[in-house]
């Protein structure tokens, strides 16, 4: 187990797995503690499918790649150049993990699908309509604690939405019923890079104080 805070300071995004099998304890405790994560009025708008079956993952793996071929080079025509050559570094060794990925979901050994039923937040009164923001507010922090919780157990994973691309063929593939999104994909596994601080951009850039654009250094 690792100290709270440093969890927090260096879980990372891995896309790159060992073939190690993963326990099925440690897959219930990544869930338990995901289902502690608060949500609105505690409603808690998820469900999980655990998919641990070879020919399953080879099928999700397919329409992933397949995704993921159509999305990259989309992608890359909008994106914006890097502002120096290490952050050119950063961006291609990123594309390159995505792009392992892509070609090796189907061999991590567990995938994680976070569905969602298709319901809205708002309400409204005499006045008119209160939204109060989207659904996703209360799955995504789930989300973040199954990532947390993976962690602490030495286990890697990456929150990944390429397959909605083809979001319908992953519904037909693992008989969800359409009612639901399948929000969040997280290959589950034992991680081949290493946890450390990730390069981000520093807290003090992006806080204002009091109004917007106060900074304090």
């Amino acid at each position: 187990m690792v100290d709270l805070y440093e969890g927090l300071m260096t879980t990372r995004a891995m896309r790159r797995f060992t073939d190690e099998p993963v326990a099925e304890d440690d897959i219930r405790a990544c869930l338990r503690a995901a289902v502690q994560a608060p949500s609105g009025g505690n409603i808690q708008p998820y469900q999980f499918l655990v998919v641990t079956d070879p020919d399953l993952r080879r099928a999700i793996g397919a329409v992933y790649l397949r995704a993921w071929e159509r999305y990259e080079p989309a992608v890359a025509k909008v994106s914006p150049p890097a502002r120096d050559e290490d952050a050119a570094r950063r961006q291609a060794r990123n594309v390159a993990a995505s792009d392992e990925l892509a070609r090796a979901l189907a061999d991590v050994p567990v995938h994680v699908l976070v569905l969602m039923p298709k319901i809205s937040m708002v309400v409204a009164d005499d006045e008119g309509e209160m939204d109060v923001g989207p659904t996703y507010a209360s799955v995504y922090p789930a989300v973040q604690n199954f990532i947390l919780a993976a962690r602490s157990r030495g286990l890697g994973t990456v929150l990944t939405t390429v397959y909605r691309v083809y979001e319908d063929e992953v519904r037909e593939l693992l008989d969800v019923p359409d009612r639901y999104e399948v929000v969040a994909l997280l290959p589950l596994g034992h991680p081949r890079g290493r946890w450390g601080v990730a390069p981000r951009r520093p807290a003090e850039s992006l806080t204002s104080w009091e109004r917007f654009g106060q900074r304090r250094g």
